[in-house]
């Protein structure tokens, strides 16, 4: 530190810090099990000024930011890293807390980061948890501006900069149906992967995945959802089986709309037989003029228009996922109040828009009520339009359809909930949104004249998850338990090597065990991306890219990864969790030092990754010879297998007597030995020319990985026996 700018009062000025590097993790890293972004930042002479050094520094960011003053930090109480600016902290890690409270503001749920220095004085490496790299990198350049901007005593206006990372938030993050299915997977440990920009999610791994579409699954037909867009198809059916429907006919022109309503009766209803939210839908009509002009409204939304009897009631909407009823809601038709001073267009805006639940994105539950169309012909019929001012206290209708808010799951009448249910088996979908029309959904339809008036696939979640009143329903509890009952095992056996020490070989060992144990196995090493025997590419890209490609290969039924230090520096692992971690040594290896790690702490730091994602019911596989990776069996959530060329090497022999397995070389024989059985596994000039020619090591983590594989000693021995190595050198097709 330079003395005279230590005993200064005053910061030179203008102050900054430069960003020198940004690596997006898409997978579990040093620093977190998920996502994350790592910035490099270059405090320059701000490693001579920490926040309590800065004259007005954290009043002027309390006043930009005043949230931020709440957050946790070391002291790991409300209000802690308030504590840590007034006392002084540096500005890396204020640039963190500003990056996650920004994120937090535009509405995505950071809450995690961390800011350590370098080897290198005044570098430091700043982390946070973000699930898509554009939305970080949009983050942190807002929250380096507002940084600058209160060092140097400038204005800033922190909205524009959250509505920005908002936009990017609202372009590329998960619809809120979709969004809200992958948590409850998440809280269930289910893995997932994100398989396009929009809302097509897999669930679980390579051959035990099952895939959504919002709420549409693997399981849902495609003739169904077909049948569901028909709304006449959908009735045919629904009446054939004893459901009640409304009495309806399709209808190609006005005049003959008209015709149909003399027929079945007035009142009746108009609408697009494949719109949708009730979309030109006009309800209660009972005279020529309105119901031709009804009929153009419906066919602005729809292929074809269908008039049906109107039925006096409610609507409501009940969810159905894989034969029961999970959560149902009841309409609420929208109205304003005169008040003698107000135009209509002003009490739709001041009275309905205002709903926070109410807007034209995918995240709003009810849309936002324009004064057209549908709207327009419910004014008309009362006799308003949008400039007109009713008198105080007259009640107007403006829309009588498409408001499901209120929860009413807990009145449904078990017929009325029986009738839902078997109109989504008619119709044939797995999760379906039933529409209805009654007067009191606590007594049967048939009893009040009610039915069935629609049948939906990949119906909205929205509704029940955040009703106007009454409780939310766990409908993506639902939806998992559905597609994966609770004994169902979603992953497939994962197993991952690291290090730098013939890790690729030990990977093909593994690979051909697993294989010859029934599995079809999926493998990504060095030597390149392998199905069975099959070489599908060369590792020529992204390792993390390569990996996530068998995972989502449904043919995988067991994947083996080897990861090298530099891929979890600058990847991270391309799945959450594994059966089997292995862990070969803890060499240096070359680019470590470009990332400014040389040291054996700094190697373990990134190594122990491998060891944190294996699973409780798990197993790691160590090299007792290399310390430092010897070092990571305390950090294993699940079991520990030791392996050295030494039997009597002393962390084999202490593992032993807690009645552990360990894995050694005696006399040339492979031996098991847990301190209480001993298995002599294979003699080593028993195998074939290129396993001998193996070094010990690459033996002795596969008999290792094999036995925590739960194979059989003579399943192990005939694998290593009849070995073949895949050729690396030509590419083949799937």
């Amino acid at each position: 530190m330079n003395d005279s700018n230590k005993d200064a009062l005053t910061p030179p000025s203008p102050l900054g810090l430069e960003i020198v590097k940004i690596t997006y993790l898409k997978g579990p890293n040093m620093w977190t099990y998920t996502e994350a972004l790592e910035a490099w930042l270059d405090l320059g002479i701000l490693e001579e000024w920490p926040s309590n050094r800065i004259p007005g520094f954290v009043d002027r960011l309390l006043a930009v930011m005043p949230s931020i003053g709440e957050h946790f930090c070391s002291p790991g109480v409300p209000g802690g890293f308030l504590m840590r600016l007034r006392e002084g902290t540096w500005m890396g890690h204020i640039l963190e807390h500003i990056v996650i409270e920004l994120l937090e503001a535009a509405g995505l749920e950071a809450g995690f980061g961390q800011t350590r220095e370098t080897i290198r004085s005044g570098l430091y490496r700043m982390v946070f948890r973000v699930p898509n790299e554009k939305i970080g990198r949009v983050a942190l350049k807002a929250g380096h501006e507002l940084l600058h901007a209160v060092l140097n005593n400038e204005e800033f206006d922190i909205q524009p900069a959250v509505k920005e990372i908002r936009y990017y938030i609202d372009g590329r993050y998960l619809g809120p149906s979709t969004a809200h299915i992958v948590k409850c997977a998440t809280k269930r440990k289910i893995p997932h992967i994100r398989l396009n920009e929009g809302n097509l999610v897999q669930l679980g791994y390579g051959a035990r995945q099952l895939r959504i579409w919002t709420a549409e699954t693997d399981l849902t037909s495609a003739i169904a959802e077909g049948i569901a867009g028909e709304k006449n198809l959908t009735k045919i059916l629904l009446k054939s089986c004893g459901i009640p429907v409304p009495r309806g006919e399709i209808v190609d022109s006005a005049e003959a709309a008209w015709l149909a309503a003399e027929d079945l009766g007035l009142p009746v209803v108009v609408k697009p037989t494949d719109g949708n939210r009730g979309r030109g839908v006009t309800v209660n009509l009972s005279n020529q003029q309105e119901i031709e002009k009804a009929w153009f409204l419906a066919k602005q939304e729809g292929r074809e228009v269908i008039v049906e009897n109107y039925i006096e009631g409610d609507e409501h909407r009940v969810l159905v996922v894989g034969g029961k009823v999970v959560a149902a809601c009841r309409g609420e038709a929208a109205w304003v109040v005169g008040d003698g001073k107000s135009s209509i267009q002003q009490l739709v805006d001041t009275q309905i828009n205002n709903d926070p639940r109410r807007g034209n994105s995918d995240i709003h539950p009810l849309e936002t009520i324009q004064l057209r169309s549908v709207v327009l012909g419910n004014l008309e019929r009362q006799g308003l339009g949008p400039d007109s001012v009713p008198e105080s206290g007259r009640r107007v209708l403006i829309s009588a359809n498409g408001n499901h808010s209120i929860d009413c799951t807990d009145d449904l009448h078990p017929a009325v909930a029986h009738i839902c249910t078997l109109a989504a088996k008619v119709v044939g979908l797995d999760i379906a949104g039933i529409d209805f029309v009654c007067r009191d959904i606590r007594q049967p339809l048939a009893e009040q004249g009610g039915a069935i008036v629609e049948v939906n696939a990949g119906p909205s979640l929205l509704m029940h998850l955040n009703p106007a009143k009454g409780q939310p329903r766990p409908v993506g509890e639902s939806i998992l338990n559905h597609l994966f009952p609770d004994d169902t095992n979603c992953s497939i056996p994962i197993v991952g090597v690291s290090g730098s020490l013939h890790s690729n070989q030990i990977a093909m060992v593994v690979a051909w065990l697993l294989q010859l144990s029934g599995h079809q196995v999926g493998l990504a090493c060095r030597d390149g991306l392998f199905v069975g025997p099959r070489k599908l590419q060369n590792l020529d890209d992204s390792v993390w890219e390569s990996g996530r490609r068998l995972l989502i290969n449904r043919n995988v039924e067991a994947a083996v990864f080897e990861s090298d230090p530099i891929t979890l520096l600058t990847e991270g692992l391309p799945y959450d969790r594994c059966q089997v971690g292995i862990v070969t040594d803890s060499l240096p290896v070359p680019g470590l030092d470009d990332h400014l790690m040389p040291e054996a702490e700094h190697r373990f730091k990134i190594l122990r990754t491998q060891v944190d994602v294996i699973l409780p019911s798990g197993v790691a596989v160590l090299n007792a010879a290399d310390a430092t990776v010897l070092d990571m069996a305390k950090l294993c959530d699940g079991d520990v297998i030791l392996y050295a060329i030494d039997g009597q090497h002393p962390a084999l022999i202490a593992h032993r007597a807690e009645g552990r397995r360990t894995v050694f070389i005696h006399d040339d024989i492979v031996v098991q030995d847990d301190g209480h059985h001993r298995f002599e596994l294979i003699v080593k000039k028993d195998l074939p020319d290129v396993v001998r020619a193996m070094p010990d090591d690459v033996l002795l983590a596969a008999v290792g990985a094999g036995l925590a594989l739960a194979m059989e000693a003579d399943t192990i021995a005939t694998g290593l026996k009849t070995f073949e190595p895949l050729l690396s050198g030509q590419k083949q097709t799937a």
